[in-house]
């Protein structure tokens, strides 16, 4: 009986050391707001005579400063200084329950952001699976105004996508990327402020090596401060995959061959004293495979040129006040512009919950139909005026 005793006591200490050696914790966000504007279009399909205005809405809008989210991460401590991690996480809208799109053309998925196995060390960190891509990082940290949902440097880099030939139907999009699935991504440590975050994608394709790749870059420094971040991505076969839309109601799907037709680079910095902010950052993204466009197929180009500048201020831990200028160009056609003015205050109730109000003006010129809110198309050629309010809260 003593035996029995001292084996399950033992079996126990084994067990609770196992458990104190690994975690997995459940987290999400829920962002609900309700957003004003006073022109709307179906789609982002850049060409007016397809896609006309229908005027303001006033509607209840997911994602006033992120998507909501839920989510479970988890690690194991294998000894030695190695931790192997995984993480799973999709979005959903507060609205109306729906799960968020995937890389594949109107179709939902539960971990539609990230799902991805690594491991980390002293060496850095590397995952594998669908996660974002390593430049969504760094336009985050280089942009007063964090890449947020609205009115950012994130919706001012949807406009390249939106002229490319991006529906808003998936997430694969057209320059550069959100999301990648399939990759493979390497996090250095930091060297005295300075990290390197490196991705590769295989496509998977038979027959095609190239076919579906996708290959990045990021070279960053943080400290003191400041932080700079200088992006190189590149994609073969990138969206818009051939498929029925209201510009090609007749496409049929083709092949990924490894055609190159995806390529951004952007440079950009971020400098905080003393709770003032201030950014800046220049990008351009284009089609190598095909950069004239081809407005027939609603594709208004493939080369755009890119210019922020933002401004912030922190009055309180609580309470942060931004505000941003994002120029988009078309290089090859030049009646094809668009500039956008934001300010945006939000207010901490908790650590947990966030308060906030933000509105903007765009003046689109030609094609042009950059977004003041995610999800939420404008009209092409129109100059707009958007406005929301809303709550986040975290958990």
């Amino acid at each position: 009986m003593k035996l029995r005793t001292t084996g399950a006591a033992a079996l126990l200490a084994f067990a609770v050391s196992a458990h104190a050696q690994s975690s997995v914790t459940l987290y999400g966000a829920v962002d609900s707001g309700l957003l004003w504007q006073n022109t709307a279009a179906a789609n982002f399909l850049p060409i007016a005579s397809r896609n006309p205005n229908l005027g303001h809405v006033f509607r209840f809008k997911d994602g006033g400063v992120y998507s909501s989210i839920f989510g479970m991460k988890g690690t194991e401590d294998i000894g030695g200084g190695y931790k192997i991690n995984f993480r799973l996480q999709g979005s959903f809208d507060s609205g109306t329950g729906k799960f968020g799109l995937s890389d594949t053309p109107n179709t939902a998925a539960l971990f539609n952001q990230i799902a991805t196995v690594g491991v980390s060390g002293a060496f850095g960190k590397f995952d594998a699976g669908r996660q974002l891509a390593p430049m969504a990082y760094a336009l985050a940290d280089t942009d007063v105004r964090n890449a947020w949902f609205f009115g950012s440097v994130l919706t001012a880099w949807l406009t390249m996508n939106q002229q490319s030939g991006w529906t808003g139907s998936s997430t694969n999009g057209s320059i550069g990327a959100l999301y990648d699935s399939n990759a493979l991504v390497y996090n250095s440590p930091s060297f005295y402020g300075v990290s390197v975050a490196l991705e590769y994608a295989p496509g998977g394709v038979a027959g095609h090596f190239q076919g579906g790749t996708r290959e990045s870059a990021v070279l960053k420094y943080s400290n003191y401060g400041l932080n700079l971040a200088a992006v190189y991505y590149n994609g073969h076969d990138a969206s818009p995959y051939p498929y029925p839309s209201a510009a090609n109601p007749t496409a049929t799907p083709i092949p990924a061959t490894g055609l190159n037709n995806n390529r951004f680079v952007y440079f950009g910095g971020k400098y905080t004293w003393r709770g003032l902010s201030v950014s800046g950052s220049f990008s351009n993204g284009r089609n190598p495979a095909n950069p004239n466009g081809n407005l027939a197929a609603g594709i208004a180009s493939g080369d755009f040129d890119m210019w922020t500048g933002g401004l912030g201020y922190r009055f309180s831990p609580a309470f942060e006040v931004t505000s941003g200028v994002y120029y988009v160009k078309d290089e090859k056609h030049n009646q094809n512009q668009s500039t956008s003015y934001v300010l945006g205050a939000d207010y901490n109730l908790s650590k947990a919950t966030t308060l906030y109000a933000q509105g903007g003006y765009v003046s689109n010129r030609g094609t042009m139909n950059q977004t003041l809110v995610y999800g939420q198309p404008v009209a092409v050629g129109k100059n707009t005026a958007a406005g929301m309010v809303g709550i986040r809260h975290s958990f």
